[in-house]
């Protein structure tokens, strides 16, 4: 059992080694080598924790709350700053953000989790925990989860049902991971030669738009036309339960107004934790002065534990583009060229680069400009959202 661990996390230090960026994409890992190497490490967290948890035992029943089921690694560090283990989830922390290509845009990422809320009560009152990590490969294929005791012993769960014994998860922070992945990918696609936009929840409100179009506003400064996005709902959000909440974002897909280019924006949604649940977010998620005919297409994605995200944008691009380059005058298919380069979009989301990878969601296909849809169903059913046209015009 320990030998591909080992092999594995010789592939991990053989990419951190690498100093450099352009070193770095060049290692000649594959996607599930680097998948790999993020379960080796935090495999080896997972059983370390299991040995030294008399050691942690105290901060972690001060800081594990039924309104805070998480700590992150850096805080353990703070609590034990010069001992072997947390130079181990130093080093861990900072291995994994650079297999995940989001380095410069986060400077922690791991976290101990409480897998479930109801296992607080008896944790609190003494039961010894196990301490587990998300198995490596896409999450239909997993058979079981390994979890390991407080007496180094490995014990096999069962992937969905949850198990009747506390268990702590050392898992990424999906919200800091995702904020930082998105960030890694619009700096990707801007290298590329793309010009993405990245809304996240706070700057794609319809206020903040408001004011970013008032401090650029002069006396002919034009109204901008958007979709917002009222209400959605998610039927499945595909998450066995070790991945705890799910991180949805989207891709709004379309063609440039002004070169034959593909456009693709990325939208945060970190309101969008469970399914059968309505969201009311009120969110701007297109801006139509940058799709061609009035036309775009939005695919939902949900964040997982393999992505590059580096290496997705590259997929992303590279796909959107080979479809307008098998076309010779994107005008005379008009808007029926978005559908295309959506579905490529999806075909390639299972392919080389993401393993458990981002889950294809559902897709709404051909939204256009200045149209109301009301509980609008995406192709696949799995999700159902308003969308509203918004012109929002310069505060005076």
């Amino acid at each position: 059992m320990h030998k591909p661990l080992s092999i594995a996390v010789l592939l991990t230090v053989a990419l951190v080694g690498c100093q450099s960026e352009e070193t770095q994409s060049n290692t000649g890992l594959t996607a599930q080598a680097k998948a790999d190497a993020v379960v080796a490490q935090k495999r080896q967290l997972a059983e370390s924790f299991s040995q030294n948890y008399a050691a942690y035992a105290h901060t972690l029943k001060t800081q594990i709350s039924a309104d805070n089921l998480s700590i992150s690694v850096s805080e353990l560090v703070e609590s034990a700053p010069n001992t072997e283990m947390s130079q181990q989830l130093r080093s861990a922390d900072k291995n994994v953000r650079t297999l995940k290509g989001i380095d410069q845009f986060t400077e922690q990422l791991l976290q101990l989790r409480l897998a479930d809320a109801s296992m607080l009560k008896e944790w609190q009152e003494g039961q010894s925990p196990l301490f587990a990590f998300e198995p490596s490969g896409n999450d239909d294929s997993w058979q079981y989860i390994e979890a390991y005791d407080v007496y180094g012993q490995i014990h096999q769960l069962d992937v969905y049902q949850l198990p009747d014994v506390p268990v702590f998860v050392v898992d990424n922070d999906s919200a800091v991971e995702l904020k930082a992945g998105l960030q890694a990918m619009r700096a990707e696609m801007q290298r590329l030669g793309q010009s993405p936009q990245l809304s996240t929840q706070e700057s794609s409100s319809i206020e903040a738009s408001t004011r970013s179009l008032s401090r650029s506003a002069s006396a002919d400064t034009a109204p901008i036309s958007t979709t917002v996005l009222k209400k959605i709902r998610l039927q499945d959000d595909k998450e066995p339960w070790i991945s705890g909440r799910a991180e949805i974002y989207a891709l709004v897909t379309g063609v440039d107004p002004s070169r034959d280019k593909p456009t693709i924006d990325l939208i945060d949604m970190p309101y969008l934790d469970y399914d059968k649940q309505d969201y009311f977010p009120n969110q701007v998620v297109i801006h139509w002065t940058r799709y061609r005919w009035g036309a775009a297409d939005m695919i939902l994605m949900e964040q997982d534990d393999g992505t590059d995200y580096k290496e997705l944008a590259k997929q992303l691009v590279k796909v959107a583009e080979e479809v307008l380059k098998l076309i010779p005058d994107p005008e005379v298919q008009g808007y029926a060229i978005i559908a295309q380069i959506t579905g490529k979009i999806i075909e390639a989301i299972p392919d080389g680069v993401l393993v458990n990878d981002d889950d294809f969601v559902d897709v709404f296909y051909t939204l256009m400009q200045d149209t109301q849809y009301t509980d609008h169903p995406g192709a696949n059913g799995n999700a159902t959202a308003t969308f509203e046209p918004l012109t929002i015009y310069p505060t005076k």
